[in-house]
């Protein structure tokens, strides 16, 4: 999402939704009945059932009550959003984002990846570790208007030293690791771990096994499944190699990169033996675009091979907000340009992120009781080629862009980019 005229990207910000011109959302007051807000008319996107109907989205108390018929409310409601013309979908999830702001280099405003560009969560991929996370949930998840989670890193530091966490004989303390994630399991939903050359130096899969400890201690001691992610990029430790350790659950970011010793071995061979038993196994297939680690030819050959991404996210953080990634609107339109359709576009940044990390049910879902996080979406013509991070481009002919977002019951209007 491009920021408006006179304002930059950094500084854009949610508001809280207003009426407005007949080209966005539009909201009414109205006398108080059974519903505190009704989102009507747009088409609803349910990715947990496969339809695209339109209807109205009737909340309660914060979450949402009922999915119904247009029109069948009976205009009785605190508030009205008007949806006619727009695709409304649950709360898109960012299952990996950077959003650490001023404590790493990588990261931005929790708020200006999340609800300020149509996200309602976003995920926190490993910028901060057990030294540094109570710091992060004081400063980062506690005051966002965006829910924030987090993948809290294998390394104690965390992002906050550099990028070369994984390379010293002291950057995993796991006891230190437990503790941390059960005193905050509500916000940390799994480990992440960078496994590249750059990062792990001489330690090879060491520290991958270390986060498989930490994670199977935790399911133990709770019972719930607790799942790694796993940044893959350039060798060592082989792709085929990292992929071995992984099990049910887990999931891998930048899985469809353009490097050497990615998902390709060869550039004319079918997908890595271990990918496809990895799928097979339940392992995820996570987008993570990021500035680096997306590849329109990567995805457009792992469709032609039957291997579609399991979730849709953006790695977005300081050096890939102005491009390549932009938004996760941008993202889940290059899916669209390379292939998916838009049911499991959709469904990969919503219902599938959520079961990812274990809130399925809770978010990300249309169903009575959920939590009411909800997105409204213009599909607009644009021929404007998307580029990915190798550089290359495709063209949609038409692009989504985030109109307005609802968190938890509460409507914020969100700036579109040709206001």
């Amino acid at each position: 999402m491009s920021a408006s005229p006179g304002e930059s990207a950094t500084s854009r910000r949610p508001e809280a939704l207003h009426g407005t011109n007949s080209s966005r959302a539009e909201l009414t007051r109205v006398d108080a009945g059974p519903y505190d807000l009704v989102v009507g008319g747009g088409l609803l996107i349910d990715p947990e059932k496969g339809t695209s109907v339109v209807g109205d989205i009737a909340v309660r108390d914060g979450r949402i009550s009922a999915v119904l018929a247009p029109g069948t409310t009976g205009g009785v409601c605190a508030e009205y959003v008007d949806a006619h013309g727009l695709l409304v979908t649950p709360g898109l999830i960012d299952l990996h984002a950077h959003v650490y702001d001023g404590a790493t280099g990588l990261g931005i405003a929790a708020d200006l990846a999340g609800i300020g560009s149509g996200v309602t969560t976003v995920v926190d991929a490993g910028s901060s570790g057990s030294d540094t996370f109570e710091d992060f949930d004081r400063t980062v998840v506690a005051p966002s208007v965006t829910r924030v989670l987090s993948w809290l890193n294998i390394s104690r530091h965390g992002l906050t030293r550099g990028t070369t966490e994984l390379a010293g004989r002291d950057d995993i303390r796991s006891a230190d690791t437990v503790r941390t994630i059960l005193a905050r399991r509500d916000v940390i939903r799994g480990i992440k771990i960078r496994m590249s050359r750059s990062v792990v130096g001489q330690n090879g899969l060491e520290p991958l096994r270390a986060a498989k400890r930490v994670t199977a201690q935790i399911a133990a001691e709770t019972g719930e499944p607790f799942p790694v992610m796993v940044h893959v990029g350039n060798a060592p430790p082989a792709f085929g190699d990292v992929l071995d350790l992984l099990g049910p659950g887990d999931v891998v970011t930048h899985a469809f990169h353009g490097k050497a010793g990615g998902l390709f071995p060869e550039a004319d061979s079918g997908p890595l033996r271990q990918a496809r038993d990895a799928v097979q196994r339940g392992v995820r297939l996570d987008v993570g675009h990021g500035s680096a680690s997306f590849a329109f030819d990567t995805m457009e050959r792992a469709l032609e091979h039957g291997i579609r991404p399991h979730t849709v996210s953006t790695d977005i953080h300081g050096r890939s907000l102005v491009g390549p990634v932009h938004d996760l609107t941008t993202t889940m339109t290059k899916l669209l340009a390379a292939g998916l359709t838009l049911d499991e576009t959709v469904r990969a940044a919503t219902s599938a992120a959520a079961e990812s990390i274990g809130l399925a049910g809770e978010i990300g879902s249309f169903a009575a009781g959920c939590v009411a996080d909800i997105t409204l979406l213009d599909r607009v013509e644009d021929a404007t080629p998307l580029v990915d991070a190798e550089g290359r481009t495709r063209t949609a002919g038409h692009r989504l862009t985030a109109v307005a977002a609802v968190r938890a019951g509460v409507t914020h209007r969100i700036r579109k980019a040709d206001a």
